[in-house]
C-alpha cells in the first residue's frame, strides 16, 4: 500500500474507534486543450498517479470531524451549522453541502485525508479533494449517484463555498478517468470519449517553475472577456453560436479589422486549439506521439504568444526541452503564469533532461526546479472496506 495510504489509515485509526474505508482520488494532467474549456472547447485530460488519500467511516453523531494532515489542522462542525469558512475547509463543507442540497439526510462521519499533489503546481488538488469526500459521501449516504452526477456535484461545490468558477474537466478527468487513456471531452455536451495513451517508450514529466505571478487571476477574466468581446462580434457577422462552429481561420481573418489586436489574438489561439485539440485525438488513435508531441509545441507558442498566459520562467522551460532530442512535446499546463511544463521524454532520457533543465533554470533564473514522473491512473476508487 502507498505510504501516505498507510500513514492516513495509521492516523485514523489513532484517532477514532472505527474502522474506516480507505478511498484514493487522482489529480489530473490536461496533454492539450487550454483554456478552451470556457470556450466550449475540447480538453484532453488523464488522471495521474498523484493524489489524495481519504479515510472516512460514520461515528453515530451529529458531528463531522475533518484532519487534514497535510495541513497538520482539523476541525469539528455540527451537521446544522455547516457554512461557507474559509481555506480548506471550504472545499470540503462545500461537497457535504451539495448532498443536503440534494435532500440527502447528512450523517455525522470521521474523515483524515492527506495527498502528494504539489500545491500550486496545476493537477488540481482542489478536484481531487472535493472528489474523494463526494465518492466517499455517495456510497456512506447511499445516493446513487453516477460517476458524472459527482462530478458536476464537485464543479457546484467548488463554485459555492470556495467561490471559483472554474470549468469541468478537473472534476470529470478526476472521476472519469481510465488507466493508459487519456479523455476527449466536450465542454459543451459533456460527452466525452477514451483515447489509448500508448507512450512507446515515453514518459510524462511534469516540471514545477515554483512561480505564481499574483497577476494571476485579474488576467485569466480579462483573456475570458477578450473571447466574449470576439465572439460577440462575429455573431453579428457569421450564423454561429461559439468558437467552435468556426471551421476555417480564413472566417476569422475577415474581420479582423473590426477587432483590437488583442481580442483578435485570443481568438485565433481558440480557434486553433480546438483544431489542434481535433487532430491530436486522430493522432493517439493512430498512436502517432511524436506528432501529438509537435501540437503540444504549437499549443506553448499560441500561449505565449497570442493568449499571452506564459511568463519567461515558462518560455524559459519550453525552450530548454525543445533543444533537447529526447523531448518531442512540451507546453505549459494549466491556466499560465506560473505552474507547470508538461513534456514527453524519451525514457531513455529522462533523468537528463530532468538533471540539465535543473542546472540551466537555477543557473539563469536562481530558482529550484522540481520534477514529477507522472502514469495515468484510473478516476477516484475505493481502496479497502
Amino acid at each position: 500500500m502507498n505510504t501516505i495510504a498507510t500513514k492516513v489509515l495509521q492516523r485514523f485509526t489513532e484517532s477514532f474507534a472505527s474502522t474506516p474505508n480507505l478511498y484514493y482520488s487522482p489529480g489530473r494532467i490536461n496533454l492539450i486543450g487550454e483554456h478552451v474549456d470556457y470556450n466550449d472547447g475540447f480538453v484532453m485530460p488523464a488522471a495521474i498517479n498523484k493524489g489524495v488519500y481519504y479515510a472516512i467511516a460514520p461515528n453515530q453523531s451529529n458531528e463531522i470531524f475533518f484532519y487534514a494532515m497535510d495541513f497538520d489542522e482539523q476541525f469539528k462542525i455540527n451537521i446544522a451549522d455547516i457554512k461557507r469558512m474559509s481555506g480548506w475547509q471550504n472545499y470540503v463543507l462545500s461537497v457535504v453541502n451539495e448532498f443536503a442540497l440534494l435532500g440527502s439526510t447528512i450523517k455525522g462521519f470521521d474523515c483524515v485525508f492527506a495527498g502528494d499533489i504539489p500545491r500550486g503546481s496545476g493537477m488540481s488538488s482542489s478536484a481531487a479533494v472535493e472528489g474523494g469526500l463526494a465518492y466517499a459521501l455517495d456510497e456512506m449516504l447511499q445516493t446513487g449517484l453516477t460517476r458524472v452526477e459527482i462530478a458536476l456535484l464537485c464543479q457546484r461545490a467548488e463554485h459555492n463555498y470556495p467561490n471559483v468558477q472554474c470549468g469541468i474537466m478537473d472534476q470529470f478527468a478526476n472521476m472519469m478517468g481510465k488507466k493508459d487513456h487519456v479523455l476527449l471531452l466536450d465542454c459543451r455536451s459533456i460527452e466525452h470519449q477514451y483515447f489509448p495513451l500508448h507512450l512507446q517508450g515515453y514518459k510524462i514529466v511534469l516540471l514545477n517553475s515554483n512561480v505564481h505571478h499574483t497577476l494571476a487571476s485579474g488576467e485569466y477574466n480579462i483573456r475570458r472577456q477578450r473571447c466574449e468581446e470576439g465572439l460577440g462580434i462575429l455573431k453579428t457577422k457569421l450564423n454561429i453560436q461559439s468558437f467552435r462552429d468556426i471551421t476555417s481561420v480564413q472566417d476569422l481573418m475577415a474581420f479582423k479589422n473590426l477587432m483590437p489586436e488583442k481580442v483578435f489574438n485570443c481568438c485565433l489561439y481558440v480557434i486553433e486549439e480546438i483544431a489542434r485539440t481535433k487532430k491530436a485525438a486522430a493522432l493517439l488513435q493512430k498512436d502517432n506521439i511524436v506528432e501529438f508531441g509537435k501540437l503540444m509545441y504549437a499549443t506553448h507558442e499560441g500561449l505565449s504568444q497570442l493568449y499571452e498566459v506564459s511568463c519567461k520562467e515558462l518560455d524559459f522551460l519550453v525552450n530548454v526541452a525543445s533543444k533537447n532530442s529526447d523531448v518531442i512535446g512540451a507546453r505549459l499546463m494549466g491556466g499560465g503564469f506560473g505552474g507547470c511544463t508538461i513534456n514527453i521524454v524519451k525514457e531513455s532520457g529522462v533523468q537528463q533532461f530532468i538533471e540539465k533543465a535543473t542546472i540551466e533554470y537555477q543557473q539563469n533564473l536562481n530558482i529550484t526546479l522540481e520534477s514529477y514522473i507522472t502514469e495515468t491512473d484510473n478516476g477516484t476508487y475505493k481502496i479497502i472496506n
